[in-house]
């Protein structure tokens, strides 16, 4: 973390819940452009996505295997 970034939370801190409440509305708010831009990257992701499966290139895992793998990791990072 920088030192401006914990400088701006420090003082965030110091503001009344209604303030902070305002303050984190507007640092999540995005502007039309960059709404923009985000969602033509995603388009762009999700297609690419697609692609991989329809081609065969990745190969789809239902959840129940995908939490078994990831359980199977974690276990392995805990030895």
């Amino acid at each position: 973390m920088t030192r401006d970034l914990a400088e701006v939370i420090a003082a965030g801190k110091a503001l009344d819940a209604d303030e902070r409440e305002i303050a984190a509305l507007a640092l999540q708010y995005v502007e039309n452009d960059e709404q923009a831009e985000i969602d033509a990257a995603w388009d762009e992701e999700l297609d690419r996505r697609v692609e991989d499966i329809l081609s065969g290139k990745v190969e789809l895992v239902d959840g129940e295997e995908t939490r078994r793998r990831v359980r199977a990791m974690l276990s392995a990072r805990r030895a």
